[in-house]
């Protein structure tokens, strides 16, 4: 009887692993920005994130989506959302490994930093919950305008406990923030708000309708509604003191592309009972300040997407056979991944740079000026070249990576949101033209930060004097900005690879993407330093055994 299920030539499951140790690059720039100190927590998150048991939760939680449940058995409107039980055991997770409070509960430089790389590290595992946690790490910078406020929620929002039940805040040890901005007529210009309130003696009722509220069953949310003819910020909490719902009225789940764990809602908000945070009339200056580290968030997300592709391209490289030969030993496929690999670790430099630009913003004014144009800049280019990268990343799979079982699957949908969350690609060029416009001090602080590189490579140099040339008249950029801002991300992330990597992987860099850019991964061929550019990337043993 002839044996046709025998099962061969696949690769298999990834081993556990620790996505922070093995990891040479994040090593490296972790260390470099000044968070070495948090080695032994990243090291922790790190074999969280590369356990069979995350795998195993991340696949659970989006295979079973969270449901809407808008009224009880009896009929009473109840507004509530439930989730696969795994959902709740990573939420448990992210908030125990510090991903929303470490930036604010460590008073030492590079606090940011080690924070970041824990958000990278949690979006190589699952990023429907690095949502909520984001927008809870974010709020703070928010909620700094109301002290009171601020004073009133701190620690229970840093907490690193999670508590999913609907109560009132002040019933609950730890509470999650959202933000809900986003109205049906758009979200990117805000000052199309038609969300409106009304003053309620000490508090405000808010009425009006919101496209996009993200984690609708969280403790405390920030908003934007008119106040006469300006635009104010409020905090409104998901459940009134004496236990009620307050008036979130949700109306449906989005069905989306991925991010699939998550609950992202519309909903309408009927006389809800808010507090004005900030001054009134400038709450998309207030509610900005959360923004721009939840743009940092997107820059964070893109890059660890492809960190995680590659990693997972490596170990399928590694471990599948065509034409007599493993496919890592093939050399067309070794360009590819090392070309891959060369993606994801500039775009690990360059998030992390942002991170700490921001860590230092607080006490350098040219760390200040630098922070409010490279965020939106690495959130720009990390969040253009991921869908690309997990295209080819699942091209190196195959029909396997075509099926949804798969993780690289999961993965290649989640691509896009980075690049449409807070922002999409036209908007984030034209803030760059806004900070480098209104902020006088950011050329300087870019071109401080360009100084280093200058003199390594003619094309480089090229690079970096046409940026100049562009940043002279901010003011008439805008048509090519998104040339701009590309050249901004290449320059800066050579300039990065050449202070702080090996020298092979700066100078493939700047060959790759700068001397001679070809359009497709690998299509700039096979070099002498793709076996250590390989093995330096293999996060996963025995991802490349042969490098």
């Amino acid at each position: 009887m002839p044996v046709t299920h025998e099962v061969f030539n696949q690769a298999g499951e990834p081993p556990a692993h620790d996505a922070f140790t093995g990891d040479a690059a994040l090593l490296e720039a972790v260390s470099a920005f000044g968070a070495g100190w948090a080695a032994p927590h990243l090291a922790a998150v790190g074999a969280r994130i590369g356990s069979a048991e995350l795998r195993a939760l991340a696949r659970e939680a989006n295979r079973n989506p969270p449901e809407l449940a808008a009224f009880d058995r009896f009929g009473h409107r109840i507004d509530e959302v439930a989730f696969h039980p795994a959902w709740h055991r990573l939420m448990g997770m992210i908030r125990a490994d510090r991903f929303h409070s470490l930036a604010w509960t460590e008073p030492r430089p590079g606090a940011h930093v080690a924070r970041a790389a824990v958000a990278y590290l949690w979006g190589q595992g699952e990023p429907g919950v690095c949502c909520p946690a984001a927008m809870t790490f974010a709020a703070t910078a928010a909620l700094a305008h109301a002290p009171d406020l601020l004073a009133r929620f701190r620690d229970r929002i840093l907490a690193p406990g999670y508590d999913p039940r609907p109560l009132p805040p002040a019933e609950k040890p730890a509470l999650g923030v959202a933000m809900a901005m986003t109205e049906k007529q758009g979200g990117s210009d805000l000052r199309q708000t038609r969300t409106t309130a009304t003053r309620a003696g000490d508090s405000w009722r808010l009425t009006g309708h919101k496209w996009f509220f993200s984690v609708p069953t969280s403790d405390l949310f920030l908003t934007l509604a008119r106040t006469g003819e300006t635009i104010s910020c409020f905090l409104a909490q998901g459940w009134r003191d004496d236990g009620s719902r307050n008036a979130v009225r949700i109306q449906r789940l989005k069905d989306k592309l991925g991010n699939r764990s998550n609950a992202s809602s519309e909903v309408e908000f009927d006389e809800l009972e808010a507090v004005m945070v900030g001054a009134e009339g400038r709450g998309i200056a207030t509610i900005i300040e959360m923004a721009h580290l939840t743009r940092l968030e997107c820059a964070l997300g893109a890059a660890a997407l492809m960190r995680q592709a590659t990693s997972l391209a490596l170990h399928h490289a590694a471990h599948r056979r065509a034409f007599q030969r493993a496919l890592i030993d093939q050399p067309l496929m070794r360009a590819v991944l090392a070309d891959m690999a060369l993606e994801a670790e500039a775009a690990l430099w360059l998030a992390l740079r942002a991170a700490a630009a921001t860590d230092a913003a607080a006490r350098n004014p040219a760390a200040a000026a630098l922070a409010r144009i490279i965020v939106p800049v690495a959130k720009y280019w990390t969040c253009k070249r991921a869908p690309a990268l997990l295209a080819e990343a699942l091209e190196c799979h195959g029909g396997n990576g075509f099926v949804e079982e798969h993780p690289i699957a999961r993965l290649y949908r989640e691509a896009p949101l980075n690049g449409v969350w807070e922002g999409a690609g036209n908007v984030i060029c034209l803030d760059v033209l806004r900070a480098l416009t209104r902020t006088p001090e950011a050329a300087a602080a870019l071109a401080a930060e360009l100084a280093p590189a200058r003199g390594a490579d003619t094309a480089l140099d090229a690079l970096i004097a046409g940026v100049e040339a562009m940043l002279e008249r901010p003011e008439s950029a805008e048509p090519v900005a998104r040339r701009l801002v590309e050249h901004l991300a290449l320059a800066l992330s050579a300039a990065l690879l050449l202070r702080h990597a090996p020298a092979a992987v700066a100078e493939r860099f700047i060959a790759a993407r700068i001397v001679h850019p070809a359009l497709a991964f690998g299509a700039a061929g096979a070099t002498g330093g793709d076996a250590d550019l390989l093995a330096r990337a293999a996060v996963i043993p025995d991802a490349c055994p042969n490098a």
